[in-house]
């Protein structure tokens, strides 16, 4: 294999970095030790920028590209991190549905709505002051607003980072 460009990110099979490379996982590292990477990433992906950087920690993540999506327009800035492993929708997330109310164009058989529907009547209407609420369980919240997972299908992989190796010159 050809010596790698310091700070390249690869995938990696195994469950260790090999030597020379290290874990995608945050790490923090010291600046005077390892000042050729710092020159390289800086602290974009954290420490103090002074004495520490941090590696790139891409656990639970998926790279993406720099730069500006030419379809919606979005700018991705290195080192970013955004998104969200689980969500829950709100009303203005919910698609356009309707909620049918069943009925009947005969006239009623019955005192009570349980077991019935909605039937004809001549007037079913009034235009006197309410006097009177409906039962709370005859209109009740659905749902249990509890998140969902926003993950697409995945397989997880190491990504390593070289510590140590060819330093890349800008074209």
């Amino acid at each position: 294999m050809a010596e790698p460009f310091l700070g390249e990110i690869r995938m990696f099979g195994g469950d260790y970095a090999p030597q020379g490379w290290a874990l995608c996982n945050g790490q923090i590292l010291s600046i005077s030790e390892n000042d050729t990477l710092f020159s390289l990433i800086g602290f974009t992906y954290g420490g103090d920028g002074q004495t520490t950087f941090a590696l790139p920690d891409l656990r639970g993540r998926i790279p993406l590209h720099q730069g500006k999506n030419p379809s919606t327009g979005t700018t991705f800035v290195i080192g970013e991190k955004n998104g969200v492993e689980s969500v829950t929708l709100n009303a203005p997330q919910l698609p356009a549905h309707t909620h049918t109310v069943h009925a009947s164009s005969q006239p009623g058989t019955q005192n009570s709505p349980t077991n019935a529907v909605w039937a004809k009547n001549s007037q079913l209407y009034s235009t006197n002051a309410p006097d009177g609420l409906m039962n709370a369980s005859s209109l009740s919240t659905v749902g249990g607003n509890q998140p969902h997972s926003n993950l697409m299908p995945f397989t997880v992989i190491n990504f390593i980072i070289a510590l140590y190796g060819i330093y890349p010159q800008q074209n």
